[in-house]
């Protein structure tokens, strides 16, 4: 169902901004390649401030 609404909603009758694809269209890679510790968010940082239960290389970190 085509409503009304940003792109693509209303700019191409063959998808809307509510099906399963719709957060590839919208997410925005970003890449914290070789940036300084200190500049990376909390949830990245290798430190692991946040104590986020997280994969490295497959296994599971703590």
């Amino acid at each position: 169902m085509v409503h009304g609404g940003p792109f693509p909603a209303t700019s191409d009758p063959r998808s809307t901004s509510e099906d399963t694809l719709a957060i590839r269209r919208f997410q925005r890679p970003v890449r914290h390649q070789n940036l300084p510790p200190d500049l990376l968010p909390d949830a990245v940082r290798d430190a692991n401030p946040l104590s986020l239960a997280r994969c490295l290389n497959g296994e599971p970190q703590l």
